[in-house]
């Protein structure tokens, strides 16, 4: 009788013991652990990318030829949209309901779980507009980032651009996301690893409003971005500018070297374009121009051509 009675206190001393452990677990989950406390209905934690400012582009004298500028992307997460007024949000941006659904699926065909461009380049004042009203739309979130810009209008083929990255490129390279820029020509392509720096992370409460309410953690978990390097030039962008206009309805090239270094001062196409033509959104309706002008400015004559 005793030995069934001994049994019934340890039986009871266990169940206590597992009670004990239940209630310390939950006391831990709901009231000591961030992890599951920013998971809570009103904060959800969002991982953002922090892009790094490119490489700026001198002369040899220290004359600035190629710079950033800020832009706004809007960003959508699939997964994260739920029913919205898809009238309403369409009017917001000025596209169809067919626009609509289009980004969307490519948005889908990336992945359901990271964000994508939905739209390109907000002007700052269509960045406030959308701003303010974004909290209606849940998985939309502003991305900032930087474009390039071209002090002037000379040396297009030596500089190059940039562009939106290639499904391949996405395939081949992790460091790239889709709507991310590249370099395509020039010296924006030949220098790309060197310019492009270190992307950054950070992590972001956000309410069921879709608004920023902090960050998580302190930003203990941020990564802080690396900008690109900076590129000094032999071209002189003065002799640059004067060879260029020399050359101007002209066929050819120019090509100047300085004898005791062999340093190139100027390297001239002729005809050639105006890199800031290349720019973002303009690219898609300048570069086939560009591309089937018979007299083809995007061809580098000075070293893609054979003169006898």
């Amino acid at each position: 009788m005793k030995h069934l009675e001994d049994r019934k206190y340890i039986i009871g001393a266990i169940f206590v013991v597992f009670a004990l452990i239940f209630i310390i677990r939950l006391f831990y989950i709901q009231i000591l652990s961030d992890e599951y406390a920013i998971f809570s209905e009103d904060n959800v934690v969002r991982e953002e990318t922090v892009y790094p400012p490119r490489g700026l582009i001198y002369d040899r004298k220290n004359k600035l030829l190629v710079y950033n500028e800020a832009s706004y992307d809007l960003m959508v997460v699939p997964k994260q949209v739920k029913s919205i007024d898809t009238n309403a949000f369409c009017a917001l941006l000025d596209i169809t309901k067919d626009d609509f659904i289009e980004r969307m699926n490519k948005a889908k065909e990336y992945s359901f779980y990271k964000p994508s461009i939905f739209e390109k380049e907000i002007s700052a004042i269509e960045f406030a507009s959308i701003q303010e009203k974004l909290f209606a739309y849940d998985g939309f979130f502003i991305q900032t980032r930087t474009l390039r810009k071209y002090s002037d209008s000379i040396a297009a083929h030596v500089l190059g651009y940039i562009g939106e990255v290639t499904p391949k490129t996405l395939e081949k390279d992790s460091f790239y996301t889709m709507g991310d820029y590249i370099g395509k020509s020039g010296l924006e392509l030949q220098y790309e690893k060197l310019l492009r720096g270190k992307k950054g992370k950070r992590y972001v409460l956000v309410d069921v409003h879709n608004r920023i309410k902090g960050k998580y953690k302190n930003g203990e978990k941020d990564i802080s971005p690396q900008a690109g390097k900076n590129l000094q030039i032999t071209l002189d962008a003065d002799l640059q500018k004067y060879a260029e206009k020399l050359m101007r309805k002209k066929l050819g090239s120019v090509v100047a070297i300085e004898p005791k270094t062999g340093e190139i001062l100027t390297m001239v196409s002729s005809p050639g374009y105006n890199p800031n033509l290349l720019i973002g959104r303009a690219i898609k309706k300048n570069y086939p121009k560009l591309a089937k002008d018979s007299l083809h400015p995007l061809f580098n004559r000075a070293i893609m051509s054979l003169y006898p």
